[in-house]
């Protein structure tokens, strides 16, 4: 863990010889998309089971439950779309 630690300290902590930055623009927007997804999975993660909770229970929540758990989701079709505009 501690070696990986390093080789992004000095990924990050380039020599003022390079100019270029560290992560080029195709970088971060895949970045920005990948975080969103473990965003959004994390939301879902809640919503989902409690949704399915509900669901069980009475089976006029089935709309709202549904609703709840597109929501997230909506979060990584906004990062793909800003990854397609970068």
């Amino acid at each position: 863990m501690f070696e990986n630690a390093l080789q992004v300290a000095s990924l990050v902590l380039q020599d003022a010889s390079n100019s270029g930055p560290a992560i080029t623009s195709t970088g971060m927007a895949a970045l920005a998309v990948g975080l969103a997804g473990l965003g959004a999975g994390y939301a879902e993660r809640g919503i989902g089971s409690a949704a399915v909770g509900a669901v069980a229970e009475d089976d006029d929540l089935f709309v709202q439950a549904l609703i709840l758990t597109v929501l997230p989701e909506t979060i990584l079709i906004f990062a793909l779309v800003a990854m397609i505009l970068a």
